[in-house]
């Protein structure tokens, strides 16, 4: 679950409506089933889940995955109770709720995988946040920052890429921030026992992995774009040319209200030096519109900087107040039609620059990882370097492999092509249809 917008959050509670007579029909057939709600949603508002809706039985947080047999043995326990008519005298068994930040990591105590993710996999690398933007609910549902040592995450990436992965996303709340420690064997600058290595130096080490074609990296934070990092971009081939750098507002001054510790100008120099290292880089960002006390000029500031920079893809969001954050309780709350009239424009202009982005791949040559089969017969579908989803007539073996691929057809949110080189010996099939389908739409 997530809790970062007040949509997401009620959606819990629908779906869980929806599973209630599911529950209900497995009971009467003599049978059990048990309901969890994990993740942020259920660190936010843990008992407040089990009082709307009694028929969950387990409520755990980002941090106690790692418990949840435990918890469900006790959820047994308490069901075999009331099947039997006894009464449950110990509360911990009346809806099992467990949100604590325990000492020791979770990453210490969950099983290592035991099936793959597929060609392109997640690995989480950083967790939590120190930023405290005053919007946002993740330093109170994820906790303070914490980063998983450089073995650990080499040892996990290792596992993927032998079970087939060939494109890893390094995964963090403020995943720029990464501060684990090296490897003992560690040697040169910043080595030793006790070093701690940041992104950068982490992508080096993981793009040596033999069989990682491709590495990507979410969600990261202006503020910890240091220079290792940026000179990345440019001198590691395998680090993909597509960043995710939320900025949030063009307006100095709601930057400042939303305490991102970072200016407008300090986002447009990073950006300046990233497509120096890298002047292919496609950038994707955040904005949320309607921050308490914007102004007209303000989000007039905000669309500047956005026909400035020019984005691949972008999210944007009208504000949501979260219960227990700073700006929840500021004064000159934007009505919501301001919010939705600002919201409309601002995602006008961002699809007219995904358009005009997709557009300038037609007629290119772009080197497509493919990662599943198509909605139709001899049809596989890939990403671009810059995340786009690809469709080609091309055989299954393929799959986990990097081909070039002549961008000959572009769509909403799919690009077509013809493959111009390749690793299997079948023939190539007749080009099928590359309409867009649902799940392949790239939001904005």
């Amino acid at each position: 679950t997530c809790h970062i917008r007040e949509k997401a959050a009620e959606k819990v509670y629908s779906e869980l409506g929806r599973l209630r007579p599911l529950k209900s029909a497995k009971e009467a057939e003599g049978g059990r089933m048990v309901i969890a709600v994990a993740g942020c949603v259920a660190q936010a508002e843990g008992a407040e889940v089990l009082r709307r809706a009694p028929h969950v039985d387990i409520v755990l947080g980002p941090q106690t995955y790692h418990r949840l047999p435990e918890m469900v043995a006790r959820a047994h326990r308490a069901a075999v109770l009331s099947d039997a008519g006894g009464k449950i005298d110990d509360p911990s068994l009346r809806g099992v709720l467990d949100t604590d930040f325990p000492v020791e990591s979770k990453f210490d105590h969950l099983p290592e995988a035991a099936a793959p993710q597929g060609i392109s996999a997640f690995l989480s690398v950083q967790e939590g946040c120190d930023k405290f933007c005053t919007f946002c609910v993740v330093p109170y549902t994820r906790g303070a920052e914490f980063s998983r040592s450089v073995a650990e995450i080499e040892a996990e990436a290792r596992r993927l890429v032998a079970a087939g992965a060939r494109e890893i996303t390094l995964l963090g709340q403020n995943v720029n921030a990464y501060h684990g420690a090296a490897p003992r064997t560690a040697s040169g600058p910043g080595g030793g026992a006790s070093a701690e290595w940041g992104l950068g130096r982490l992508i080096r080490h993981l793009a040596e992995i033999d069989g990682l074609l491709r590495i990507r990296y979410t969600t990261s934070h202006p503020r910890d774009m240091d220079d290792e990092l940026i000179d990345a971009h440019g001198e590691v081939p395998a680090l993909m040319p597509f960043l995710h750098l939320p900025v949030q507002s063009g307006s100095d001054r709601v930057l400042a209200a939303m305490n991102r510790r970072h200016k407008v100008d300090d986002y447009r120099r990073i950006v300046d030096r990233l497509r120096e290292r890298r002047p292919d880089l496609a950038l994707s960002s955040d904005f949320i519109v309607g921050f308490p006390g914007e102004s007209d000029e303000d989000f007039a500031a905000t669309l500047r900087l956005v026909a400035e920079v020019g984005y691949a893809q972008a999210f944007s969001f009208k504000y949501s107040p979260r219960p227990g954050t700073p700006a929840a309780a500021m004064p000159g709350q934007v009505p919501e039609p301001v919010k939705a009239e600002r919201l409309d424009a601002l995602q006008e202009l961002l699809r007219r620059q995904q358009a005009a982005f997709n557009e300038a791949t037609r007629g290119r040559t772009l080197p497509v990882l493919f990662e599943r089969r198509g909605r139709y017969p001899g049809q596989l579908v890939g990403r671009s370097p810059y995340m786009q989803a690809v469709h080609v007539a091309a055989p299954d073996e393929l799959l986990g492999a990097v081909a070039e691929v002549a961008i000959d057809s572009v769509h909403t949110n799919s690009l077509g092509g013809t493959m111009l080189t390749r690793t299997g010996t079948a023939s190539d099939p007749q080009a099928p249809d590359t309409r867009d389908t649902e799940e392949e739409r790239i939001p904005i």
